[in-house]
């Protein structure tokens, strides 16, 4: 299996510590476990964002600027699969590692680290991990089981995208960019569902699925699936795991499921917790979106098959009120709501338009900032669909990210093919572009996993100037 990759525990003895683009979603939480465990930290990143400012926060030095003398000192050095094979500092670590110094990818990292725990979640699927991981550790927190936890966004229960427990139980994510779900060590997995993504890695559906079907085996005791999703369950039907199968959805047919499904208001919904025809309890999601139903009911699925009590499940759920950049809301200016969203796939994106429509709001806006250039090109079609559910369609640039644009693709190809959509150069003329011609009522929408809520942050300050 892949996982027995990991035979050494690479941070005995590591006094320093050094992460190679340390504000990165997956970067920032194991950089708080380390240090909250006492390792010297360095790191450094190319963009200046909310997250280095906490790092730094932290006592934690960075660099801005990534260059090969950042990483002298170091004797483990870390780096991420978005680090692209010509930046100076995985340059210079490589040639370091050739005297001794440990170069260790963020996928190994974390595997490490959930090797650890004898109850670690981990979460896995295209759409929802942060939000179904973030509920989960708000249900580990009303039950006092004291969770580490490694989360794609910030959560506000925990004060940042990660916390060092005390405790046996852990939940991180469990991403299938590059495989690196693969080198986990997951007691107790979910698979939310299996779309296409990341096919400038996958290529296939197939080889995406034969991936699920690996870190299905890696599983030692539990395996909550989305029992609606035919992807999900073909993986499990070739799954070899000796790991307990337990279904969820919204049929019935499902070990849990969901029943009186009741809106009391745009941000909150309620439901009946059901296990095989029995009523658990009453459950509070105070997120908008159906899809967010079944986050939940994957969490409680999970939880109370691992032996959390009904109550302790029902606790947490009531005090979880949303991870970061995830449907959340920023602010509401002279009758204008705003809200920042990580969707950055198509499915995602229509999961939050379409949340966003059945919302008591007059138009719905949409400020999208369309994220890698092979992901752009490759779902262009389906990205204008996605984005067709918003009344008004504004478009950034195409943020490459690891990539550079060798698929000659551009914000305006995706533009044209949306109905009255509008693109810009510059975040300034994206911004002042949605104050000029937004009216009270209206609900305006940042999406991406870039740094789009730069946009968000100017469109509120030009709001308040007004």
């Amino acid at each position: 299996m892949e996982g027995d990759l990991i035979v050494e525990n690479f941070l005995t003895g590591k006094k320093h510590i050094h992460f190679i683009g340390i504000g990165g979603s997956g970067m920032y939480p194991l950089a708080q476990i380390l240090h909250t465990k006492g390792y010297y930290l360095t790191g450094s990143d190319n963009n200046e964002t909310s997250t280095l400012e906490a790092v730094r926060k932290m006592g934690i030095p960075v660099t801005l600027g990534q260059r090969a003398e950042n990483i002298e000192g170091a004797d483990l050095i870390v780096f991420s699969a978005a680090i692209m094979e010509d930046n100076p500092e995985l340059i210079a670590a490589r040639k370091a590692a050739e005297n001794g110094v440990r170069l260790a990818e963020r996928a190994e990292l974390l595997g490490l680290v959930t090797e650890q725990f004898s109850k670690a979640f981990c979460v896995s699927g295209t759409h929802g991990k942060t939000t179904t991981s973030s509920m989960l550790t708000s249900i580990l927190l009303a039950a006092d089981a004291d969770p580490s936890a490694v989360i794609g966004g910030k959560l506000r229960a925990i004060g940042g995208s990660g916390r060092a427990g005390n405790s046996e139980y852990m939940v991180c994510e469990a991403c299938e960019f590059k495989d690196t779900f693969l080198h986990l060590f997951p007691n107790i997995s979910i698979i939310l569902n299996i779309d296409e993504d990341h096919m400038d890695y996958f290529k296939t559906m197939d080889n995406l699925k034969a991936s699920f079907v690996k870190f299905c085996d890696l599983t030692t005791d539990l395996i909550i699936a989305n029992g609606d999703d035919e992807n999900t369950m073909e993986v499990l039907r070739k799954c070899n795991s000796s790991a307990r199968f337990v279904t969820y959805g919204a049929r019935d047919t499902n070990d849990f499921y969901a029943e009186e499904i009741y809106q009391s208001s745009d941000f909150r919904r309620e439901f009946t917790l059901m296990n095989k025809g029995e009523q658990l309890c009453r459950i509070e999601v105070n997120v908008p979106g159906l899809h967010n139903v079944y986050n939940a009911v994957a969490a409680c699925a999970a939880t109370y098959s691992a032996g959390i009590p009904i109550d302790a499940i029902q606790r947490g759920m009531e005090t979880f009120t949303g991870a970061m950049r995830r449907f959340e809301k920023l602010a509401e200016i002279k009758g204008v709501t705003f809200v920042d969203d990580y969707g950055h796939h198509p499915a995602e994106i229509a999961a939050t338009l379409k949340t966003a429509k059945e919302m008591s709001f007059r138009r719905v806006w949409c400020v999208h900032q369309p994220f890698t250039y092979s992901r752009t090109a490759a779902l262009l079609d389906d990205f204008a669909e996605a984005l067709s559910i918003a009344d008004k369609v504004v478009l950034t640039e195409i943020m490459g990210s690891r990539e550079k644009n060798t698929y000659n693709i551009y914000s305006k190809d995706l533009a044209a093919k949306i109905d009255g959509c509008v693109w810009f150069p510059t975040f300034e003329e994206v911004a002042r572009h949605v104050v000029d011609n937004v009216q009270e009522g209206d609900l305006v929408i940042t999406t991406s996993c870039g740094d789009v809520y730069k946009v968000a942050e100017i469109m509120i300050k030009m709001m308040r100037g007004k």
